[in-house]
């Protein structure tokens, strides 16, 4: 049997480490989702880009790993998160190159055949390294801002004050360093994104408004802390360094093991993958499965009445409905879908640790083996539940409850 804890319908290889999504695009009736990966253990090391693809945002396609670490090279200790952009006709890759340590990353890019099967790196890094002894600067994310388009980028360190810095992108090959979009001093983003270093920064329009999405790290006598997924929304005002001004915010996703997520903007509309975190699983754990990570469904991002709201993306639900009754064993469902109408409680017998997840009022719950997404009008969020072979799921409470397979 699959292993049971294992997400099937989500973005994730069967073997190896997951972190972040990267390089979001949609190119030849497909969508692209590249993310960080390890193929070779279920941990953090040897970072490469994976890759998968669909055509209806519900079944993934595994395709070839677009890069991986080289020896030697810019990126020898990883190829760390990034985006991906066109520049004219050309797919480029704009990413973080570790040649050692993360405190020495530069910024470095990539071309790509029209398929997006074969990536050719720049020779030279894109952008140098920035800032004194310790600082780190990683994750570049390109907008437009003013009809040019620029390249965002998180910056900082222990006990740094957290950046955003922007570059001109307009030769994707030479980024120019224009100054700080925003910093932690700011009054609004000290109060709701305290951090030592804003990770993953993303730059969007969202309803017609500017929002910017800081993933926060914080360290610890040392110790690095991922302490959670903030949005921003505000003004942007153009000129030589374009600033962001945030007026209001608050949490992406009230769930522990949500990080690290990123945005693409298509047309009018605004689609957004994280990483789902293991939650308290030990080495042995990892080793024994073989796997740690995965990315979360795609969600559609609105701003309604003051807040950034996230639902699954219609597409991911469509046609995919088998109806459960009662309880149903995880070899029955191993992917499902639960709407309630009342304060309940989703419970899996037989998991491996804590087996129960409240669910607020009304809510919306997708679980894939292990993953499991609450939507709710209020807020969403994201946690973990490992069931094993013998495991079966129910809803105690809830109101109306209706459950449906997803396969």
């Amino acid at each position: 049997m699959t292993d049971p804890a294992l997400p099937g319908l989500h973005v994730r290889p069967a073997r190896g480490w997951v972190n972040d999504p990267n390089g979001l695009c949609r190119a030849g009736g497909r969508w692209h989702v590249f993310f960080q990966h390890n193929p070779h253990a279920p941990r953090h090391e040897r970072i490469a880009w994976g890759h998968a693809s669909s055509a209806d945002l519900a079944h993934w396609r595994e395709e070839p790993i677009a890069m991986e670490p080289v020896p030697g090279g810019l990126d020898a200790a990883g190829c760390w998160s990034g985006c991906l952009v066109m520049d004219g006709t050309t797919p480029t890759i704009c990413y973080t190159a570790v040649p050692d340590a993360p405190e020495n990353a530069v910024g470095r890019t990539a071309t790509g055949s029209a398929d997006l099967s074969a990536w050719t790196r720049a020779g030279r890094p894109s952008a140098e390294r920035i800032g004194p002894p310790g600082a780190c600067t990683r994750d570049p994310f390109a907008v437009r801002i003013g009809g040019r388009r620029c390249i965002v980028q998180g910056h900082g360190g222990p006990g740094r004050t957290a950046r955003v810095l922007v570059h001109d992108a307009t030769d994707l090959s030479d980024w120019r360093l224009l100054g700080t979009l925003l910093d932690g001093r700011d009054p609004v983003a000290r109060e709701l994104a305290p951090a030592d270093v804003w990770e993953c920064p993303n730059l969007v329009r969202i309803d017609g408004q500017w929002v910017l999405i800081v993933s926060l790290l914080r360290t610890d006598g040392g110790r690095a802390l991922l302490a959670g997924v903030r949005w921003l929304r505000g003004e942007l005002a153009d000129g030589p360094t374009p600033r962001f001004v945030p007026h209001e915010g608050g949490t992406v996703d009230a769930g522990w093991p949500f990080y690290a997520p990123q945005v693409l903007v298509d047309g009018e509309r605004a689609l957004m993958w994280g990483w789902a975190r293991e939650l308290d699983r030990d080495e042995a754990w990892l080793a024994g499965h073989g796997w740690a990570g995965t990315l979360t469904t795609p969600r559609e991002l609105h701003l309604r009445d003051g807040r950034l709201v996230s639902a699954p993306a219609a597409e991911y639900l469509a046609h995919r409905a088998e109806h459960l009754d009662g309880s149903w064993s995880v070899a029955e469902a191993p992917a499902f879908a639960v709407t309630t109408s009342g304060p309940g409680v989703l419970v899996c017998a037989g998991a491996e640790g804590p087996g129960r997840v409240e669910l607020p009022g009304r809510a919306q719950v997708l679980v894939d083996g292990s993953l499991v997404e609450v939507f709710s009008d209020d807020d969403c969020r994201t946690t973990r539940v490992y069931p094993t072979a013998a495991s079966t799921w129910r809803v105690l409470g809830g109101g109306t409850v209706s459950a449906r397979a997803l396969r």
